[in-house]
C-alpha cells in the first residue's frame, strides 16, 4: 500500500511535536528503551517477515530489547532514530549467544554476564558484587544492589560510585556504554552529525537524568517511598547531589548534539496502575523544580524538545508535568486508572504531545487476534492523531509474548489509517 507522503519523516515528528497535523502520522519503533522491541519478539518477527540477513542485537542489555535494523525500519516507516545507534557497529563489537528458549542473538562485546548452574545470569562489578540477575526462563535483568537500602550516606562525595553499582547505569545502553571512553562526546557529537547528514528521519538523544527512579535505585522502591512522606529533608539532600551529576551531564549533552538532536528523553516512572506514586503535592515540592530545572536548561540551550517517560497512571501530575516544561510524554499508559485516550486528548492534547498509548501491549498486542489488533489501533488513532501532538508507537516495548503477525497487523493498522 502507497503512502502519500509530502513531508520528510523529521518534518513530520517536529510537525506532530508542535501540534499541527502532519501529512500521516509518525511512527516510532527503537528511538528509546520505552518504545523498542525485546530480542525475542523482533528475531520472530523478521522470521515471520522472511528476512535472514542481518543479526538480533540486543543493545539494551538490562531489557534485552533488539536494536531495529534498516530493513525494519523502512519496513514500518520509522521517522525517528536513537542517536546510540550509531556506536557499536562493527561485527567485532559483538558475540553470539544462545537464550534460554535457544534463540540465538548478539550481546554487545562488553557484556560478559556469568551463567550460574541452573542457567541463570548473573552480573558482577569490578569489586565483585552481584549487580544483576536474570533467572533461567527469564527475558530481563532484575537489580540485585541497592547502595543506600540501609540509610542514606552522611556525604555525596561517593555517590559516581554507588550508581554504578545500580544495573541502570553499569549495563548503559549505548551510546552510554562508551561514555568512559576519553573521546567520548567527540565521537557522539561527530556520530549524531553523520547520521543526521544521512538521513532525514528525526533524531533522539536519551539522557536518562531520573529522580525519582534514583532514589528507588539506591534506596530500595519501598523506603524511598517512605521516605517521600517520613523523611523529605533527607530525600531532597539526595536529589540535589543527583541534580548536581544530571546538570553536568546535561551540560555535555547540549554541547555535543543540542544542535543535532531533535529530541532529547528524560526518565522517571511516576506511576503505578491506580495513580501516581506519591500525591501532586509531594510532587510539587520535592520533583517539580527540579524538573522544570532540566528543561529549562535544554530550553535556554538547544532546539531539542522535552521527552518524558513515565509509566503509570500520571493524569493527576500532568498539569504539573506541562509547567514543568516537558513537550512530551511516554508511554501514554492507556491501560491505568484515568489514562483513557479521549480524556488525554481532551484535555491535554493541545499542551503536550503523546508519544504512545498507540497500541495496549499488556492485553491486546499480546493476546489478541491480528483483526482485533487492528480495530483497536485504528479506534487510538482516531482519538490521537487529529491536530497533531502524537507519535505513534505501542504502550511501552514490545515483549516476547507478542505474536509477529500482531507486530505487522498493528503496523499496518497505521498505515492503512494514513491513507
Amino acid at each position: 500500500m502507497e503512502r502519500a507522503n509530502s513531508m520528510t519523516p523529521r518534518e513530520r515528528v517536529l510537525a506532530s511535536i508542535a501540534h499541527r497535523e502532519p501529512d500521516r502520522v509518525p511512527v516510532d519503533l527503537g528511538s528509546t528503551p520505552s518504545s523498542g522491541i525485546s530480542a525475542i519478539a523482533y528475531h520472530r518477527l523478521k522470521r515471520y517477515l522472511g528476512i535472514t540477513a542481518g543479526h538480533t542485537r540486543v543493545y539494551d542489555v538490562v531489557q534485552q530489547l533488539a536494536q531495529p535494523e534498516d530493513s525494519i525500519l523502512d519496513r514500518f516507516g520509522i521517522d525517528v532514530l536513537d542517536i546510540g545507534r550509531t556506536f557499536n557497529t562493527s561485527d567485532a563489537d559483538w558475540y553470539d549467544v544462545v537464550l534460554s528458549d535457544g534463540m540465538t542473538v548478539q550481546f554487545p562485546a562488553w557484556f560478559r554476564p556469568v551463567k550460574r548452574p541452573d542457567g541463570g545470569l548473573d552480573v558482577f562489578d569490578a569489586e565483585g558484587d552481584r549487580i544483576a540477575t536474570m533467572p533461567m526462563g527469564a527475558t530481563f535483568f532484575d537489580q540485585t544492589c541497592f547502595p543506600y537500602q540501609d540509610g542514606y550516606p552522611a556525604s555525596y562525595q561517593e555517590l559516581p560510585r554507588a550508581m554504578r553499582k545500580v544495573h541502570w547505569a553499569a549495563l548503559a545502553h549505548s551510546p552510554w556504554d562508551h561514555a568512559g571512553e576519553p573521546d567520548f562526546w567527540q565521537q557522539l557529537r561527530q556520530r549524531a552529525l553523520a547520521l543526521r547528514q544521512s538521513s532525514d528521519r528525526a533524531l533522539m538523544i536519551v539522557a536518562g537524568c531520573n529522580l525519582f527512579e534514583w532514589g528507588t535505585f539506591l534506596r530500595r522502591i519501598d523506603n524511598f517511598l517512605m521516605d517521600l512522606v517520613s523523611n523529605p529533608s533527607e530525600v531532597e539532600r539526595l536529589l540535589d547531589a543527583l541534580m548536581e551529576q544530571h546538570l553536568a551531564t546535561l551540560e555535555k549533552v547540549c554541547q555535543a548534539v543540542g544542535d543535532v538532536a531533535d529530541v532529547i528523553r528524560f526518565g522517571d516512572d511516576l506511576g503505578m496502575d491506580t495513580g501516581p506514586f506519591m500525591s501532586p503535592a509531594i510532587y510539587r515540592r520535592l520533583f517539580k523544580p527540579r524538573h522544570k530545572m532540566l528543561c529549562d536548561y535544554v530550553k535556554r540551550h538547544t532546539r531539542m524538545h522535552t521527552f518524558l517517560h513515565s509509566c503509570g497512571s500520571i493524569y493527576r501530575l500532568l498539569p504539573d508535568l506541562i509547567e514543568a516544561g516537558f513537550d512530551i510524554i511516554n508511554p501514554v499508559q492507556t491501560n491505568t486508572r484515568d489514562m483513557e485516550p479521549e480524556r488525554l486528548k481532551r484535555e491535554f492534547g493541545r499542551d503536550i504531545t503523546f508519544w504512545g498509548g498507540g497500541c495496549d501491549t499488556r492485553s491486546v498486542l499480546n493476546r489478541a487476534t491480528p483483526e482485533q489488533v487492528k480495530a483497536h489501533v485504528k479506534r487510538n488513532l482516531e482519538v490521537l492523531a487529529p491536530e497533531g501532538g502524537f507519535v505513534f508507537t505501542a504502550v511501552h516495548n514490545i515483549l516476547p509474548d507478542v505474536p509477529p503477525e500482531n507486530v505487522v497487523a498493528m503496523f499496518e493498522a497505521v498505515e492503512e489509517f494514513s491513507v
